[in-house]
């Protein structure tokens, strides 16, 4: 039997909490307003960098993640401060070379993360290698981490079974882990299974254990009640207002729980509420991104289809600008199919959005007509072992015109990539001020070259870079409350500017020939044709990243490519043209 003593909390607020409910937009200047009060509550450690962080602050915020990380050291000093790691994909949706994890992890250490939770979207240990050892020579905790899923509505089945599980966290232990999470990124595990699972875990580790369970099946609180039970030591919560739906349960559930107990947390509940009433201030700017599509707060429905909170909030976002948001339910019920199809992967960050904009893609255009290049890299073996095989018809057809070749690789992804490093400083030039900014670039070729323009003053940000302020959303109600009660309003009397789209404006300029479209918003990375190159129909003609993963569309028709009518980096709207085929 453990000794009881009082749990220990990983705040998440400043992390997923907002990732899960709102798409990852918070700004740093409000994550300061609240973290020297956070600092101070006597937190295990704060979970504030990694995850979607990277890429969203970078994509959307024309913020610089690293800059965020070093205002954030300095405003909690007290308190470990957490990042989530995605091994060798770091904070990418691609495995990196490790001359690229290495100097990553380097530099995070160096900016201010002391806790690195470091995970395989596959749970594939040899994607951990390089991280864990890096995080380890630079003095700092590991928490590696094993992703919770299931094929079975309950634990066991011939996958995810305790085995399983209890195999993968000695594994991560030998590795050299400080401690183990279950990472229950969907909020799938039950409240028995907790137990159980809990109970086998610290039977057979020697380090402490945490829990990260979403509230999104609205199982978590009682889940992480009996893992409690169990002995758990280390449990995942968020603040109040940025808790429960998709996200977490929050402290203050958990703080009256186990109140006048041996595993009391001892956090003083007037201080948290003070927080909670600063967050409530300054969550109305983001309200434009809670999904408000469902009346219920909790989805049960995540039993079945396991998409996770950021994933969610994501996807909500993406297909309502693709004018596809009633389509949602059908991308539902293709997710399980397209998951068994991949050998059950996982759904977590990269795994989440390649399922996910698969299945997406497989609802809008008809089942594989449009396979990402992720999900063939994924299906050639380089992001790992999947738990389960994959369907051989599809890795055939997948594969058969791929560039790295038709046989999958069975060796550790990172080993047949080369070097990346120097190629991308050489690529970035003068343009990097540190070695920030060249792992900036490496990790988002695209977006990063043009945040790094962004930031040194080279190029304008757009208009949609801007943050939203209190003042904005009184005027935002103030008319809604007029027009409710009858008013007429015009942007006049409202004092509103229209601002400009940063997404290219659709041309207006007469077409001839075959245009190819946009089947969705995204930005282009790169066109694979000129002006007066004949292609085939299905020859791929431009690599639209759309949804964070990358997909090559096809001519539509044979002929010669009489027009391009976008740049690489160029966002793009739903149906616009992207090139002429004559």
């Amino acid at each position: 039997m453990y000794e009881p003593t009082p749990v220990r909390i990983t705040d998440l607020t400043l992390r997923d909490g907002h990732q899960s409910l709102l798409a990852t937009r918070m700004r740093t200047p409000d994550l300061l307003e609240l973290v020297p009060d956070l600092d101070a509550l006597g937190f295990w450690s704060l979970e504030v960098w990694g995850g979607a962080t990277f890429d969203v602050m970078t994509r959307f915020l024309n913020e610089d993640p690293w800059e965020r990380l070093r205002l954030l050291k300095k405003a909690a000093p007290n308190t470990p401060l957490q990042m989530l790691l995605r091994g060798q994909n770091l904070v990418g949706y691609r495995n990196y070379a490790d001359d690229v994890v290495k100097a990553f992890v380097k530099h995070a250490a160096e900016t201010g993360i002391d806790v690195f939770r470091i995970f395989d979207a596959l749970n594939d240990e040899r994607n951990l290698e390089t991280a864990v050892d890096a995080a380890l020579e630079a003095g700092k905790h590991v928490q590696a981490a094993v992703c919770y899923s299931l094929t079975e509505p309950k634990l066991g089945g011939q996958v995810f079974n305790i085995d399983y599980f209890v195999d993968k966290a000695l594994a991560l232990q030998d590795m050299g882990a400080d401690s183990i999470c279950i990472k229950d990124m969907a909020g799938l595990i039950a409240p028995d299974d907790a137990y159980n699972l809990v109970f086998s875990l610290k039977e057979a580790l020697e380090v402490p254990v945490a829990l990260h369970s979403h509230a999104t099946s609205g199982m978590a609180a009682m889940s992480m009640m009996k893992a409690v039970e169990a002995g758990v030591d280390i449990i995942d919560t968020c603040i109040a207002p940025f808790a429960m739906r998709t996200s977490h349960t929050a402290l203050e559930t958990m703080m009256a729980a186990l109140h006048g107990t041996p595993r009391a947390i001892g956090i003083e509940l007037d201080k948290v509420l003070d927080i909670d009433d600063k967050l409530e201030a300054i969550a109305p700017k983001y309200r434009d991104f809670l999904a408000n599509t469902r009346m219920s707060v909790i989805d049960t429905a995540v039993l079945r289809h396991q998409v996770p909170g950021g994933m969610y909030s994501n996807m909500v976002a993406q297909m309502r600008e693709a004018n596809a948001l009633d389509r949602l339910p059908e991308v539902y019920e293709e997710l399980p199919k397209t998951r068994k199809d991949l050998g059950f992967p996982p759904l977590v960050t990269p795994t989440s959005q390649i399922v996910g904009t698969q299945a997406v893609s497989n609802v809008l255009f008809g089942r594989y007509k449009v396979v990402s290049e992720q999900v063939k890299a994924y299906l050639y073996g380089l992001y790992g072992h999947p738990p389960a095989p994959v369907n051989p018809e599809l890795q055939a057809e997948a594969l058969k015109d791929y560039e790295r070749g038709q046989t999958p690789i069975t060796v550790r992804p990172a080993d047949v990539l080369e070097p990346e490093l120097e190629a991308a400083k050489a690529a970035v030039g003068e343009l990097a001020a540190d070695v920030g900014d060249v792992l900036t670039y490496v990790l988002y070729p695209t977006t990063g070259m043009r945040f790094l323009r962004w930031k040194y003053g080279l190029e304008t940000p757009p208009a949609d870079t801007r943050a939203k302020t209190l003042e904005d959303i009184r005027r935002e109600d103030e008319m809604v409350a007029r027009v409710k009660a009858g008013a007429t309003v015009t942007a006049e009397e409202d004092e509103a500017e229209v601002e400009e789209t940063s997404a290219t404006s659709a041309p207006t300029m007469p077409v001839e020939g075959t245009p190819l479209l946009s089947p969705m918003p995204g930005t282009v990375i790169r066109y694979l044709v000129e002006v007066g190159d004949e292609v085939e129909a299905g020859d791929g003609v431009v690599v639209l990243e759309a949804m964070k993963m990358e997909n090559v569309l096809p001519a539509p028709e044979d002929g010669k490519v009489v027009a391009i009518r976008c740049e690489a980096g160029d966002k793009v709207q739903l149906d616009q043209i992207l090139a002429v085929i004559g």
